[in-house]
């Protein structure tokens, strides 16, 4: 763990505010069903776990989805939809991040992207299949789905739409890093104890 001084938690405040704004700004990918929303709010939090370890990075994640429940809500109260997005973030972040940490490198941050969106889309196959989608069925009165309509759910749109929307948030934060890799060298140095 990372030794945080005050600039540090001001900075992963500023991180969460900016992936709670991301969140705001999703969208639905035609060929997946309008429930299944794209946002690009995992890149500050990828971010902030390149420079300040990975549990800044979870904080961010966890940060943004209670600012999230806390300003629009849930249907019924329950937020499983938040929850569902932390597992995502958690998921697509920390496998990037300890991927990279071996090699610091463009070429190890594009394998650390692709074992994010690996474990993110499998990952969230499983919690789908046995927790989000009976907690909607739940919680939230959603239509009841046998077993092999909630496996078909699961693998012809769960699983390819986290596939593609971490291909996705791949290709924005490869860009972005091709742009400050320099400056997070610069800043992971400074924030070594």
């Amino acid at each position: 763990m990372k030794k945080l001084n005050i600039r540090s938690f001001v900075l992963i405040g500023v991180f969460s505010a900016v992936s709670y704004l991301l969140m705001l700004l999703n969208f639905p990918l035609p060929p997946f069903p309008n429930f299944l929303l794209v946002d690009f709010s995992d890149i500050p939090a990828l971010l902030a776990a390149i420079l300040y370890g990975p549990l800044a990075g979870v904080f961010v994640e966890l940060l943004k989805n209670v600012l999230n429940y806390f300003i629009t809500g849930s249907p019924t109260g329950i937020p499983v939809g938040h929850i569902a997005n932390f597992m995502a973030g958690v998921t697509f972040i920390l496998p990037t991040y300890y991927v990279y940490r071996k090699t610091k490198s463009k070429k190890g941050m594009l394998f650390g992207l692709a074992a994010g969106t690996a474990v993110m889309a499998l990952v969230m196959s499983v919690l789908n299949y046995y927790v989000f989608l009976p907690a909607y069925t739940l919680f939230l009165g959603a239509p009841a789905m046998s077993a092999p309509e909630t496996k078909a759910l699961v693998v012809s749109a769960i699983l390819p739409f986290n596939a593609v929307k971490g291909a996705m948030i791949a290709a924005v934060f490869m860009l972005l890093f091709a742009r400050l890799s320099q400056w997070l060298q610069k800043q992971t140095a400074v924030n070594r104890v």
